[in-house]
């Protein structure tokens, strides 16, 4: 079973999770997210509305016959869904891989609970193997990179890219990441951040993990 073989298996599974009628959930961005929509379109009546991290997943959405709504919409919202590019053993996340980290994390924040879908490719015992994406308002991203440095990172400006929010993006190399909460809090800290992809303060309540076999276990 190949990697992309992987998602579908664990988008299925997250499936079992939607019990209720009219639900308004959250939904993520990527590559597993996209399996998940497809898939989310067989039990449509179980959906209400989605409240979505970014453009990209809104036209998907709409294109499938979704009704989007903003957050300031709905409050909190019951069940948040997404993929990640790193999950330690105590669902604690990088991501943003995508360049959607700030509005995930803001539906995250949302969601009573947050259900995180993986392969294991992604399953790792220390974060920072993957590199952080910390988005930067652009006249800061400078400064920024050089309180990354001070941090033990190194940090890679995102040519050509700029997020839904207007925002650059700055990948962070070479993070030992041993204490995700308190670098996270460091981090938030900095003048000219607008977000980062470092999930430790509320990460996932919920993890799906797909391996080779096709087999999905639940970490919690």
């Amino acid at each position: 079973m190949n990697q992309d073989d992987m998602k579908k298996a664990v988008a299925r599974a997250a499936l079992d999770y939607l019990n209720e009628y009219d639900m308004v959930i959250g939904m993520g961005t990527g590559s597993t997210v996209n399996y998940f929509i497809d898939l989310l379109s067989s039990v449509k009546s179980r959906v209400d509305a989605v409240v979505s991290s970014s453009d990209a997943t809104t036209a998907k959405l709409k294109a499938l016959g979704f009704h989007v709504k903003e957050l300031n919409q709905t409050g909190d919202i019951l069940l948040y869904f997404d993929g990640a590019d790193e999950c330690d053993q105590h669902n604690r996340l990088i991501k943003g891989g995508g360049g959607a980290l700030t509005r995930e994390k803001v539906v995250a924040e949302a969601a009573e609970k947050f259900i995180c879908m993986i392969d294991e490719t992604k399953r790792v015992d220390l974060l920072g193997g993957f590199p952080l994406a910390v988005e930067v308002i652009p006249m800061a991203r400078s400064l920024v990179a050089r309180k990354l440095v001070k941090l033990g990172g190194q940090p890679v400006f995102r040519q050509g890219f700029v997020t839904d929010n207007g925002g650059e993006i700055l990948d962070v190399h070479h993070l030992k990441i041993t204490d995700p909460v308190t670098l996270e809090q460091e981090i938030n800290a900095i003048p000219g951040v607008i977000s980062h992809g470092l999930f430790a303060r509320r990460g996932a309540d919920i993890t799906l993990i797909a391996d080779s076999s096709g087999q999905v276990k639940t970490q919690t």
